[in-house]
């Protein structure tokens, strides 16, 4: 079965409010075996909000809905469902006695609008909300010919969660078939999406019962693989396979092959190679360092690092020469190397790794633009140095440059 969920209200079409409520939504109905196919934001505005309704009941079997159950002339929900199904509103008498006793225990006498709140649709099951005012309702309906779940679910997050996982779970529980959805994520660093889809889509087409998708994000590229089948083993090992086929195909430039950051991985391999890792950094101002110690038990493989802006500085604290930084300049490919062997040498660390660069806006010149960038390796055997030309404003080019400083540090320890 597919669904699709509407959240309901103005403020989520304005730049402020964000629908975190579908997220939780399709969480739980996916470990239930059900796609969510739609997702549907809708004003307070009764025309609107019935074509949606209407619209999402002509192609889901099941509908969600959150919000628009307050006591407000905005909050339609309840008439606008009603009004599709071509079904009544009836007042429940035990729901507003329970609005005037929640009220009458606060000290506060009831508004006249609030009795909407026990108004439900003919046909549909209250659920109860133990964290406030509104309850929900849940109706297993038959749509032309289509049996239909429509479900009625409070804005406010909290209550929306707690009904949900006490009320609308058991009953989807007990009326769905089984069936189960399976989910993998590879992920790739620094390789082009073009790229990755050239070489990878003659595999993931010959799967068309897998739904496959290809993300670009912050330096990464994400292939994510999900199949649905009655059996869970039957499911997990058909999405398997063809991730497994794409991860070969892909060879080292995949880092995770479960979901993994860059960060846990380059951990756990500084881990299982007793290694342990220091950093110099210039235009990245310690953010290398920030990631290599986002992760809980970083002491075992970090040791620290340092931030140097200033010449005076990489000479002090990372020993980079003056006559290196004379003859090259602080942004260069020896002074990189310097700071690498540098902090490598001041700290114990098995591995140094150096950082200079031009993040902008200003400071580029045609001989040296801004987004040039150089990451160096230093292990006491060998130095490597990596020359960048990235693109994009300041964050994105300090970013790309410490996740080709991650990506470096995994290659060599792999």
């Amino acid at each position: 079965m597919n669904a699709e969920i509407i959240a309901i209200g103005s403020e989520m079409l304005t730049p402020h409010r964000q629908d975190t409520n579908s997220l939780f939504l399709t969480d739980r109905l996916n470990s239930l075996g059900v796609t969510v196919d739609f997702k549907t934001i809708v004003g307070d505005n009764f025309t609107h909000l019935t074509s949606a309704v209407a619209t999402a009941l002509s192609r889901v079997d099941i509908v969600l809905l959150s919000g628009g159950l307050g006591p407000t002339e905005d909050d339609l929900t309840r008439e606008a469902v009603a009004s599709v199904l071509k079904l009544n509103l009836k007042r429940n008498n035990d729901l507003l006695a329970g609005l005037h006793t929640r009220f009458a225990k606060r000290g506060i006498t009831m508004s006249d609008n609030n009795a909407k709140q026990a108004d439900v649709i003919d046909g549909a099951v209250v659920l109860p909300n133990a964290n406030g005012s509104a309850p929900g309702q849940f109706m297993d309906t038959v749509v032309g010919k289509h049996r239909k779940l429509v479900i009625l679910l409070p804005g406010p997050p909290k209550e929306m969660k707690a009904m949900y996982d006490a009320e609308v779970r058991p009953r989807l529980h007990s009326i769905l078939p089984p069936r189960f959805i399976t989910k993998r994520m590879l992920r790739i660093a620094l390789v082009p999406e073009s790229t990755v889809d050239a070489r990878v889509a003659p595999i993931y087409k010959g799967y068309s019962d897998v739904e496959t998708t290809i993300l670009a994000h912050n330096g990464e590229i994400q292939l994510h693989f999900q199949y649905a089948g009655v059996s869970l083993n039957q499911a997990q090992a058909r999405v398997d396979e063809v991730a497994s086929r794409c991860e070969q195909e892909m060879g080292d430039d995949v880092f995770s092959s479960h979901g993994e950051s860059l960060e846990e991985v380059v951990q756990l391999l500084l881990g299982l190679k007793d290694v342990r890792v220091a950093t110099a950094e210039s235009c990245t101002g310690g953010w290398l360092a920030q990631r290599l110690t986002s992760l809980p038990n970083a002491s075992r493989t970090f040791l620290g690092g340092v931030v140097a802006y200033s010449n005076d500085l990489k000479n002090s604290f990372t020993d980079v020469p003056e006559s290196v930084i004379d003859a090259f300049g602080a942004v260069s490919g020896a002074v990189a190397r310097a700071m690498a062997e540098g902090i490598r040498t001041r700290t114990g660390a098995e591995i140094g790794i150096g950082i200079t660069g031009i993040a902008g806006p200003g400071g580029g010149t045609d001989e040296k633009p801004v987004g040039l960038v150089f990451v160096a390796l230093a292990d006491g055997q060998d130095t490597d140095v990596k020359k960048l030309s990235l693109s994009g404003d300041r964050e994105r080019i300090r970013w790309w440059a410490t996740q080709n400083a991650l990506d470096m540090l995994r290659r060599k320890l792999m």
